[in-house]
């Protein structure tokens, strides 16, 4: 496990790298203004569809079935089942697509309702949306190539193929803008464009694999059919975060223009942590869980998940008080430029902060999840999570004024220490979460080590950034400080013993013997 996390980690920090690159352009040129506010709006429509269709539901129902296919009858049932889903997945993504296109003005009432009081930013959201929105099928078919290849414990190709986003968006926004209307429209046939070369990579790497595909007639076999019943449920089970974070961008299209830009950078930043590690995590996690619970090994399941909250924490939790303690120093060097100004910085550094709190929630429902749907358990996520999506839209309406652009990822936030609260007292009640000794131990230090090094960054960071100005010089400060708390943090962990490093090495020679 720890081997998929690290490969998967690895190009997952490289794609957010390149996506920090794009977001800087995109920050530099937009700024946080009404063409931003349209792409950002035209962006998460595919993309939330993608997390909750694609990476979210399908995953957690296909890679157990698949992955148990492939243990017990072999690659041959397990190829058969990867078609048939493909073809029935072909085709509703299609109908969903068209529909999407022919429907998109009252899409998007629903999604921003306040763009409705601007006519031109309603009509440019429309319009930017209406190019964006093929990427719905194109990814969610990626995803489900994506969830072979991660059943058979290959994830370079499903890991690396993100980086094709940002690196087809960036060449698209510098050399496709002076062709379109606005950078709006450029960024938005790059997202379509990624979207095919996507698709290309991971359908090359799964026939490379001997898992070629095609596109075969759609058939409803007992099999498939057992697939819809599971990813019904699991459209919200696995998603909830994502739910909570467009329920985020309703709440913010009501508010002041440039709330969702302001919104948008926040949640791409911490979008670093809770992608590098929580993707990382949830998808090396499964195959693996779902074979130890179909062998009936309780004990292995138990340690797994143990040893994947584990990793979480040790990750997480000094990431979230980053963020937190030192949330202006990043958004202004990472962002700060252009169009995009000190004062824009500060406000999204209050909502980066509002996020951070509720970091280690985020990735620990990635952690949690599995265990439920490596058991063929959808529902109970499902009925956690509906609470979850009512508690954040409760809260986002009541702290949308007090709050303004800091409410809706304070609810976000809140909604998920709720839901990944949740989870872990049911599957505690279930009997499949026990925190063994090494845990319990551990979690204390962690979080002692944690705060040590937020202690550290408090203390540097103004002396870091009293002198830096220019670009350059905020950008090696930012760099100074990250290498100054990681520092801090390796050296606290090892004094209170919250974690062995040389643990590290060790588990991966024993994975390669």
């Amino acid at each position: 496990m720890l081997k998929g996390i690290l490969t998967v980690g690895g190009w997952t920090m490289a794609s957010r790298i390149l996506g920090f690159a794009r977001d800087m352009l995109i920050a530099a040129i937009l700024g946080a203004g009404p063409v931003a506010d349209a792409f950002f709006v035209a962006l998460k429509l595919p993309n939330l569809f993608r997390r909750l269709f694609g990476e979210g539901a399908f995953n957690a129902a296909f890679v157990p079935e698949f992955s148990g296919l492939l243990a017990t009858e072999g690659p041959d049932a397990a190829r058969q089942f990867a078609r048939e889903s493909f073809g029935v997945m072909t085709f509703w993504l299609l109908f969903v697509t068209v529909l999407g296109e022919i429907c998109m003005p009252g899409v998007i009432q629903v999604l921003a309702p306040g763009f409705a009081a601007d006519p031109d930013k309603f009509a440019l959201a429309v319009s930017l949306t209406r190019i964006t929105f093929p990427y719905l099928i194109l990814i969610c078919l990626a995803a489900l190539v994506s969830g072979i290849l991660n059943g058979m414990e290959r994830y370079t190709a499903a890991a690396a193929s993100y980086v094709l986003f940002n690196i087809i968006s960036i060449i698209c926004m510098l050399w496709l803008t002076p062709y379109t209307p606005t950078a709006g429209h450029a960024l938005s046939w790059g997202v379509t464009i990624s979207g095919v070369a996507q698709l290309g990579l991971l359908m090359w790497a799964g026939y490379r694999a001997g898992m070629g595909l095609g596109v075969p007639r759609p058939r409803l076999t007992p099999r498939v059919r057992l697939l819809l019943k599971r990813m019904a449920p699991g459209l919200v089970g696995a998603g909830v975060t994502q739910l909570n974070l467009a329920v985020d961008v309703i709440i913010a299209s009501l508010l002041p223009a440039g709330t969702v830009s302001l919104l948008y950078y926040a949640d791409r930043v911490q979008q670093l942590p809770l992608g590098v590690i929580g993707t990382a995590v949830g998808t090396a996690l499964l195959p693996l869980l779902s074979r130890q619970v179909r062998a009936g090994e309780a004990e292995a399941a138990n340690d797994t998940q143990n040893r994947a909250i584990e990793y979480t924490l040790v990750l997480t939790l000094p990431a979230a008080l980053a963020l937190i303690v030192s949330a202006f120093p990043i958004m202004l060097a990472l962002f700060g430029r252009g169009a995009f100004d000190a004062e824009s910085a500060r406000l999204s550094a209050q909502a980066l902060a509002a996020y951070g709190l509720g970091l280690p929630a985020f990735v620990l429902v990635k952690v949690l999840a599995p265990g439920f749907f490596a058991r063929g358990d959808t529902a109970t996520p499902v009925k956690i999570g509906m609470i979850a999506v009512a508690l954040n839209l409760t809260l986002n309406v009541a702290l949308m004024v007090p709050l303004r652009h800091v409410g809706p990822a304070m609810a976000t936030s809140i909604a998920a220490l709720f839901n990944v609260g949740g989870l872990a007292v049911v599957l505690y009640r279930q009997g499949h979460l026990r925190p063994d000794a090494a845990l319990r131990r551990r979690v204390g230090r962690m979080v002692l080590s944690s705060l040590a090094m937020a202690g550290t960054l408090y203390l540097v960071q103004a002396w870091l950034f009293s002198a830096a100005h220019g670009d350059l010089t905020r950008l090696l400060s930012l760099a100074a400080l990250v290498g100054i708390g990681l520092a801090a943090y390796v050296v606290a962990i090892q004094m209170t013993g919250a974690y062995d490093l040389r643990e590290i090495p060790r588990m991966l020679s024993r994975r390669r013997r």
